[in-house]
């Protein structure tokens, strides 16, 4: 049998790095590459774009549109990395646990945007909600993300870990104008009206990523409460391989760390009465990004979602 053909397209950068680590050891798949000279030539580039079955691209954004251009055969299938396509036509959002037809769609998709880091925590935990009728789609909503210093790419890792200065001890907030670039995936493939106000926080750690979002329960339908809405997710996402929610409610601390290396999220909810809080914690490089891309490439060709992931 003909093992399936696949390229990576900037494979020197963090996310690109991270897809190769996890493909190099796989032996159902034909892995192409290109010499380091000529991973800007542009014909040698068409040309294993020819001969691929599947190419991840993990480019800058306007270079993610141009490297689409050079997709000429019909049968090549592309996963963007970017956020070039997240929220074009044509494009299907890589979140095979968004809803029952999710998978489905992937599978049949030539083109798949593989979700933000950011997004992918915030979406996990709001879109359920508005898709069972929880969570009002204009709600006011209100969104922190931690993330490990690694979702920077090479630049804040050298930094971090190379050129560290007295500022790089402690957490920063950055995003203050309130529009970061993973915004309009949030609100649209959430299922929201109003944008929300998304602060994202990088800390003094590698990997991990914890998403929050804080709700008014009386602005919500009567009735919720933080045990309600942690019945509706573990509903959810019950049967799930890689996304599962935290068999009691939040206490103590939780640490964004959590899933380091692997592809799993846990969602977590909190609270008292009258306000609750929704936690997503995922590695960042994980199912924020690369494992997220293999998951997605899995089944895109047909392979068992799991495979190179657990």
């Amino acid at each position: 049998m003909t093992k399936p053909k696949v390229f990576i397209d900037g494979s020197e950068g963090t996310t690109g790095l991270q897809i190769a680590r996890r493909l190099a050891a796989r032996d159902d798949i034909e892995l192409l590459s290109i010499d380091a000279e000529s991973r800007k030539d542009t014909e040698k580039r068409r040309e294993m774009f020819r001969r691929a079955d599947l190419v991840i691209l993990c480019l800058p954004d306007d270079a993610a549109r141009e490297a689409v251009s050079l997709v000429e055969d019909g049968k090549t299938r592309v996963i963007d990395a970017s956020t070039a396509h997240r929220t074009a036509p044509g494009w299907v959002y890589g979140f095979p646990e968004l809803h029952k037809g999710q998978r489905e769609a992937i599978r049949s998709a030539r083109f798949v945007a593989n979700p933000g880091c950011h997004a992918v925590g915030f979406i996990s935990i709001t879109h359920p909600l508005v898709a069972l009728g929880i969570l009002p789609k204009d709600y006011p909503l209100t969104c922190f993300s931690l993330t490990g210093y690694t979702g920077g790419g090479k630049k804040m890792i050298y930094q971090y870990e190379q050129e560290k200065t007295a500022e790089l001890y402690a957490p920063r907030l950055y995003g203050l104008t309130l529009s970061h670039k993973h915004l309009p995936e949030m609100t649209k493939i959430a299922g929201l009206t109003r944008e929300p106000v998304f602060v994202p926080v990088v800390d003094d750690y590698d990997c991990g990523m914890a998403t929050t979002i804080m709700l008014h329960n009386d602005l919500l339908p009567p009735g919720t409460t933080a045990r309600t809405i942690h019945e509706a997710l573990s509903g959810y996402y019950a049967g799930e391989t890689f996304i599962s929610v935290a068999p009691a409610l939040g206490e103590g601390y939780l640490t964004a760390s959590w899933g380091k290396g692997t592809n799993f999220m846990e969602i977590t909810v909190s609270g008292r009465e009258g306000m609750t809080v929704v936690t997503s914690r995922f590695d960042n490089l994980g199912k924020g990004a690369s494992g997220s891309a293999v998951q997605n490439m899995n089944i895109m060709l047909g392979l068992p979602e799991t495979a190179g992931l657990l």
